[in-house]
């Protein structure tokens, strides 16, 4: 009996019986029924409108303001019109056709773009079932799950920044001889600098890469550097038409980035009247987190990220894309892509925590080789758990032979449970973004669309209001509404500090009704939508008493509400013009900040 156990867990630790054809099969068919079920999910999440905060502000913003001037229209107010489009034009012809559901499916495709991609690198290099396994980690990550149901532009970057340097991965073990893949990798980074500035980090490290690894490999210094200046051309060719843009409206082709390099007078005595906060101090004042905290944010991303939370990170990882990683350098097995994927990987990261927000989705370009290289560290540990047990030498008794054999097993089944419990994580995760969006009643036409907004809009209702109550030369000033203004069918401004800078001038102003009114009719706008709550606890924060009694009755006199929903009142300006002609005569004009991209520093009163 001992001994039939024994060969039992012999024979079912032994790889040709593990991955026989019936299990291999097996395997196949779940990673198919897993990937084709979370397809379908989140397909059912793009069905619906769109109503993710940077696709109402900028990616569906922007281009209907284009469709609605016939063109390109510039909106100085607006810092981030001046980023690369290369994805929000694509949404701009969803738009043309009326349809603002199609920019998340296009979105999505990006997504499976970048996983088909993992997929084919890891079926090249190991098996399919492998490829379809790193296809998996990718695409049901938590972050890639959120940002595949809403029409941002970061999978797009993503699926750009991983054929660049997939396709410099070909070209390198080609021998440098197949210039295709060298000119497809230039054209996807420069794809990929048109569509985010925080393509320029992996733009960068790959133009590097390519004057490096020829030069190591060819030994050819000169030829190296004609390669990387071929790259270079390339990609900033493909990539020149928002910067060059960016240069004609604003004299700096990276708008608003390194103005102050480009434009340095316009920062003449410096925009910070004083110091400002390092970053570690801001972190240890907001969030009372120490120096060691802070540092380790790049780690902490894939343990400790939420949803719609700026102290963890807005967004959430899985930690298998982490843990396994180690284990995907213990043989070496494709060596030289292990190291290029961590360097990169490594590069990225620390970069982005030095010059981008501390955000998930800041960093998610290293992810598809995250995945690759967990997928291969997993690999790695179960070719060491199933290896066959070496025979047992005379001197050992059958006993230790039958524990060692056991403990195997055991093992085994326990890394498998690991893994699939570190997967399900993902699928938990999508399972709540149903049930938090809840899209079969919109899906199955049990409720309307301005329903589904307003359920998941608190501004919606007010904004609703205006598109139908105001006339159609009605333009509003958006104040503590997050600057969300896609809804909106009437012209709309806002200044980028969200209506602060603009309501610090007001109040100001107020100590005289002249300069008030001036500075009212400075705003161009003949209605002004507040979130009430933000309103009223900012001027309490930053104003005397007094100044706020002021201010309230003056906008008692010139600002009368005509609808409230949720919390957001609509409010209509109503102008004295014999005052404001006096205005004009004694009172300190105002700047418009809906015509200045410099607002927050026009719209400082003194």
């Amino acid at each position: 009996m001992e001994t039939g156990f024994s060969k039992r867990s012999i024979r079912i630790l032994n790889p040709e019986s593990l991955w026989s054809s019936r299990a291999h099969r097996a395997a196949y068919y779940a990673l198919l029924l897993a990937l084709f079920s979370h397809i379908l999910v989140v397909g059912l999440l793009c069905s619906t409108p769109p109503i993710s905060r940077d696709a109402l502000i900028h990616h569906l913003a922007i281009p209907k303001l284009w469709l609605k001037h016939g063109g390109f229209y510039e909106t100085p107010w607006a810092l981030y019109s001046y980023y690369p489009m290369n994805i929000d034009l694509l949404y701009l012809v969803a738009l043309y056709f009326k349809n603002d559901i199609a920019p998340k499916f296009i979105h999505f495709a990006f997504s499976l773009g970048t996983g088909l991609l993992v997929y084919l690198y890891l079926k090249k290099r190991l098996t399919r079932n492998w490829g379809l396994l790193g296809m998996l980690v990718y695409i049901s990550t938590p972050i890639v799950i959120r940002l595949s149901a809403s029409a941002y532009v970061d999978l797009g970057l993503v699926f750009f920044t991983t054929a660049g340097l997939l396709a410099f991965i070909r070209w390198r073990d080609g021998n440098y001889e197949d210039l295709r893949w060298l000119v497809l990798s230039a054209m996807s980074m420069g794809l990929a600098l048109g569509t985010k500035y925080s393509a320029l980090l992996a733009f960068f490290f790959l133009n590097l890469m390519v004057v490096y690894y020829y030069a190591r490999h060819r030994r050819h210094q000169v030829t190296a550097v004609k390669y990387g200046v071929m790259f270079f051309l390339v990609a900033a060719i493909i990539a020149s038409p928002w910067y060059v843009k960016n240069h004609l409206l604003t004299g700096n082709p990276f708008y608003p980035l390194f103005d102050s390099f480009f434009n340095p007078s316009h920062y003449v005595g410096g925009r910070e009247q004083g110091g400002t906060l390092g970053f570690f101090q801001r972190r240890a004042l907001m969030y009372g987190e120490g120096f060691w905290a802070t540092l380790s944010i790049p780690l902490r991303m894939f343990f400790q990220g939420k949803d719609d939370t700026y102290q963890y990170f807005d967004g959430i990882l899985n930690p298998i894309l982490i843990v396994f990683l180690p284990f995907s350098l213990t043989n070496k097995d494709f060596r030289r892509d292990k190291i290029f994927f961590v360097t990169f990987s490594g590069f990225f990261m620390i970069m982005a925590f030095f010059l981008t927000a501390k955000q998930v989705r800041y960093i998610l370009p290293v992810v598809p080789f995250l995945a690759i290289l967990a997928v291969m560290g997993i690999k790695n540990i179960l070719d060491k758990l199933i290896r066959p047990t070496p025979s047992t030498p005379p001197q050992i008794k059958e006993k230790l032979q039958k524990l060692h054999s056991a403990f195997l097993y055991i093992g085994y089944i326990a890394f498998i449970s690991i893994v699939g419990i570190l997967l399900i994580f993902n699928f938990v995760y999508l399972k709540n973004q149903v049930a938090n969006i809840r899209p079969l009643k919109y899906i199955l036409n049990k409720e309307s669309r301005v329903d589904f907004l307003s359920r998941h809009l608190a501004s919606y209702p007010a904004m609703d209001y205006i598109n139908n109550h105001t006339t159609a030369e009605a333009k509003v000033f958006l104040m503590f509404v997050g600057n969300r203004g896609y809804y909106l069918n009437r012209s709309y401004c806002h200044d980028r500090s969200f209506g602060m800078n603009t309501l610090n001038t007001l109040v100001r102003a107020s100590q005289g009704e002249y300069n008030f009114l001036s500075c009212l009719k400075s705003l161009g706008c003949t209605h002004i939508l507040v979130r009430m709550t933000l309103f009223n606890k900012y001027l309490q924060d930053n104003f005397k008493n007094k100044e706020v009694l002021r201010f309230l009755n003056l906008t008692k006199n010139y600002w009368k509400p005509i609808y409230e929903s949720s919390g957001y009142t609509v409010y209509e300006i109503l102008h004295d013009v014999e005052s404001l002609r006096r205005s004009a005569r004694e009172g300190l004009p105002c700047n418009n900040p809906c015509s200045s991209r410099d607002a927050d520093v026009n719209l400082t009163y003194s």
